[in-house]
């Protein structure tokens, strides 16, 4: 494979490992989010590698990594009825059980890709609400087991 040498070099590891020994001055807290990066250092056995006071937290995972396909599906039943759904980029391309939100956007669903929730709140000035439907926001309640209602935004007829 094409680079795995680079990625494997003892050298430019070791010096790594001291610039970090050298920076540290008390004990750091590292939370890593995305499931794939945990994954890595385990695998890498970076994590036996890295200083005592370096302590590595696994975290909940990204919303790539954790959404359940039942969730993607339900957000893509109602993009389909005319649903305006509120999803960070990186979710619009996850499969659903037969497509994705993005295919669903193909087609003709508005869906709106956001960089922050507040940008859901700027839409929702714009537009009559009837509900608020935000995958995000689903996750994180999923994650704190809270169940609120949730909106979806639907366009002034």
């Amino acid at each position: 494979m094409k680079y795995l040498s680079e990625y494997r070099n003892l050298e430019a590891t070791k010096g790594y490992l001291n610039l970090i020994e050298k920076t540290i001055t008390k004990p750091w807290n590292i939370m890593e989010i995305c499931g794939g990066q945990t994954h890595s250092l385990v695998k890498n056995g970076i994590l036996d590698l890295l200083p005592e006071k370096v302590r590595m937290i696994h975290g909940p995972g990204c919303p790539v990594c954790v959404t359940p396909l039942n969730l993607i599906d339900k957000a893509i039943e109602l993009l389909e009825n005319g649903v305006i759904v509120c999803s960070f980029g990186d979710m619009i391309r996850v499969p659903g059980s037969k497509k994705s939100l993005l295919e669903v956007k193909a087609s003709g669903g508005d869906l709106r890709i956001l960089y922050s929730p507040l940008e859901a709140v700027n839409i929702a000035k714009n537009i009559q609400i009837k509900r608020l439907f935000s995958l995000q926001l689903v996750l994180k309640l999923l994650r704190l087991q809270m169940h609120y209602p949730f909106y979806m935004l639907k366009k002034k007829e």
